[in-house]
């Protein structure tokens, strides 16, 4: 089975939980989803660049999703979402994935 990227996981499940919270009007829906994708990140996240790091990283997904509201209000909410999204795929490339 092919390796998914930890960076592709997080902008996935930022901008996913997002999508679904939006098309579905069910927000405990889109933070299962944002929580699920941000839990097999962390994990992956561990695996590569140990433990240090995997909590950096999962305080920045947490911090991008808790930045993306207020940024919505200046900047829309689908850019604002993408923005936070890769930010945070670009820190899991250069933490995690580059390695490998």
């Amino acid at each position: 089975m092919a390796r998914i990227p930890s960076a592709a996981v997080a902008a996935s499940g930022l901008v996913g939980g997002y999508g679904v919270a939006r098309w579905t009007k069910k927000r405990q829906l889109g933070g299962a989803v944002l929580a699920l994708a941000g839990a097999a990140a962390a994990r992956q996240w561990r695996q590569r660049a140990g433990g240090t790091a995997a909590g950096a990283l999962t305080a920045a997904y947490v911090a991008a999703f808790a930045g993306s509201h207020p940024l919505a209000k200046k900047v829309g909410a689908w850019p604002a979402v993408f923005g936070v999204a890769g930010a945070v795929a670009l820190a899991s490339w250069a933490v995690a994935d580059r390695r490998g």
